[in-house]
């Protein structure tokens, strides 16, 4: 690992790809693990709570957005991605008062899903599990999270919909 000038640490694309691969690998082992033990319903039910749950960690620094700020929540919410363009390919579909769309073209957890050869419905099934990171995001700060995880036939990845949540007091 290199150092930049303020003497942080660096981290490359190659060292962020390489993280987000061991998650996905960590999501496939307990996925199959639990499948196992409780059948692939409940396994990713399991694995979607704790995500969800992580994802609720994480919704904490956009709820002064909440429960309407769309637009803010989107440039806040890309600009916290790193490398996105790089890891994601986010597009903005929509963004206005009533909704905001977000198309993922790529996600590095399905494309690691993908090298080791998962099928289809496996990728179906861990898309759905890893996906309610976002549900559990978006509710914390305050709006309506209606996204949709990869499936069958589709390309890309998730897409993100996130409409104002029921304001406060």
């Amino acid at each position: 690992m290199t150092q930049d000038t303020a003497n942080q640490p660096v981290v490359t694309l190659e060292m962020l790809k390489a993280a987000f691969a061991m998650r996905a690998k960590a999501y496939a082992h307990m996925f199959d693990v639990l499948r196992e033990e409780f059948g692939a319903e409940r396994a990713v039910e399991l694995i979607a709570e704790s995500t969800r749950r992580l994802g609720k960690d994480m919704g904490g620094k956009f709820e002064h957005l909440g429960p309407d700020d769309l637009s803010g929540l989107k440039d806040e919410f890309i600009a916290g991605i790193p490398c996105a363009s790089e890891m994601f390919a986010p597009e903005i579909k929509e963004c206005d008062d009533e909704r905001l769309e977000i198309q993922f073209h790529r996600c590095p957890l399905k494309d690691t899903w993908v090298e080791q050869g998962r099928n289809e419905e496996d990728l179906e099934l861990l898309c759905k599990a890893a996906g309610a990171i976002d549900g559990g995001l978006f509710t914390r700060a305050g709006f309506t999270f209606k996204g949709e995880t990869w499936t069958k036939g589709k390309s890309g990845c998730c897409l993100l919909k996130v409409e104002p949540g029921a304001s406060i007091g």
